[in-house]
């Protein structure tokens, strides 16, 4: 559906206008397409306190493809080195790094802190790289013109070697509706060689939910990175799930992912195995709790959270999902804030970044696969096309970049999750929302 105030704030009375109001001014965002792959101008490495990483970040910043300098009048990116920021006065660094160089940023341009993980032996350390989450998230809500902020941390006794699919995805046009997330990475190195432009050449990936809407677009997204996609949803939708097929020449699989057999019907369908696993079918059935009846409780529960665990399960005990896979299941802002009538749906959710918290590490240790999840916001749906107008537009301006995501920010995320080179990522949840002032 189209935003006719974004519209407007790009005219000139409507900016005019919107600035005496006092109103929020969005800018399009610059999103990934052939025409417009990367970003538009150099990246600015600055250092904040005795970086114990140079070396390796030099590399991983060179990789990105973009021109890295340390001086630079008009930057389209900024990375500012913080792993060596140990105490207050190392803080004292960071301001004096960035605060001569912020307006001078690109619009829709990108800032990464690089960070360390807090040292649960040193508390002065920890105190300063956890100061840097409050920082990152204050700067992404304060820099506007389409600006993103993250804090990446590296861990403790790690390189950046295996930063550098996390550091290309940040400052792309890739991650547009992604801001304030603050990523912990692992020491994994990437699994295999692979083509930057087709990632997932040679890998099967499986779509559940994927009829429409944001599972179509992962689909579309994971096929133009390379991928074999089969797309999974249930049997009503057998029309949609065709027509996607079709489209990306990808292998439609109508299934029940409910039904007792489902995991099974899934490694069948597949029978090289399942190298990324997306879970993304779900269904709301929105009442206040004193209204629920358990089946609408039941239904939710069973379709977003015992499916997911019940299929990820007996995928990785039977090998269908081997080593170097992945698996990205989709959790949701309402899982991590709340939601008014939503008890159902916020708890199926949640449940979903238990599930990755926990199993992560495991099925790292245990079978060589990750485990990650994104948490979409706002997102320009059919669904929140229906939503009443002055709903709608609290939800697409409640936000650092006031304004809806798109389906395809969903699905950029899930593509990095599921890149071969990501396999320093894990355990994580990434917030598709555009930094939304929910749930913080």
């Amino acid at each position: 559906m189209a935003d006719r105030y974004l519209r407007l704030t790009g005219t000139a009375p409507g900016r005019l206008l919107t600035r005496g109001l006092g109103l929020p001014q969005p800018v399009p965002l610059r999103r990934w397409s052939p025409q417009t792959p990367g970003l538009d101008g150099p990246l600015l490495h600055l250092t904040a306190g005795e970086s114990v990483v140079t070396a390796g970040l030099a590399k991983a910043l060179a990789a990105t493809g973009l021109p890295v300098e340390r001086r630079a009048a008009r930057p389209a990116g900024i990375v500012l080195d913080a792993t060596g920021v140990t105490s207050v006065t190392g803080l004292a660094e960071v301001h004096a790094a960035l605060h001569p160089v912020v307006r001078s940023l690109a619009p829709g341009g990108r800032i990464v802190v690089i960070g360390r993980r807090p040292s649960s032996e040193d508390h002065h350390q920890a105190a300063a790289q956890q100061a840097l989450e409050g920082f990152v998230r204050s700067l992404g809500k304060e820099t506007g013109r389409g600006t993103t902020v993250h804090l990446v941390r590296l861990p403790a006794t790690g390189t950046p070697d295996a930063a550098g699919s996390t550091l290309r995805f940040l400052l792309s046009p890739r991650s547009a509706y992604v801001s304030g997330q603050v990523i912990e990475l692992t020491d994994a190195a990437p699994d295999a060689e692979h083509d930057p432009a087709a990632p997932l050449t040679g890998r099967t990936a499986l779509v559940t939910g994927a009829a429409r809407g944001i599972g179509a677009s992962v689909a579309s997204v994971l096929a133009r990175d390379g991928a074999h996609v089969i797309v999974l949803d249930v049997p009503q939708a057998r029309e949609d799930l065709a027509r996607t097929a079709d489209r990306l020449g990808a292998t439609a699989l109508a299934l029940d992912i409910t039904a007792p057999d489902a995991a099974a019907r899934m490694a069948a369908a597949a029978p090289d195995g399942i190298d990324v696993l997306v879970h993304n079918a779900g269904v709301t059935r929105d009442r206040r709790l004193v209204n629920m009846p358990a089946d609408r409780w039941a239904q939710v529960l069973d379709v977003n959270l015992d499916s997911v665990l019940r299929t990820t399960d007996e995928l990785l005990a039977s090998g269908a999902l081997g080593r170097g896979g992945r698996v990205v299941a989709t959790a949701s802002i309402a899982g991590i804030a709340g939601n008014k009538g939503q008890t159902n749906y916020a708890a199926s959710k949640a449940g979903i970044i238990g599930l990755v918290r926990s199993l992560g590490p495991r099925a790292a240790a245990e079978h060589g696969v990750t485990v990650n999840a994104v948490a979409p916001g706002f997102i320009e749906t059919s669904m929140t096309a229906a939503v009443p107008l002055l709903i709608r537009e609290a939800g697409r301006r409640m936000n650092s970049l006031a304004q809806g995501g798109l389906p395809v920010d969903v699905a950029e995320a899930v593509a990095w999750f599921a890149q071969p080179g990501s396999a320093a990522v894990n355990g994580q949840v990434l917030r598709v929302c555009g930094q939304s002032l929910l749930g913080a």
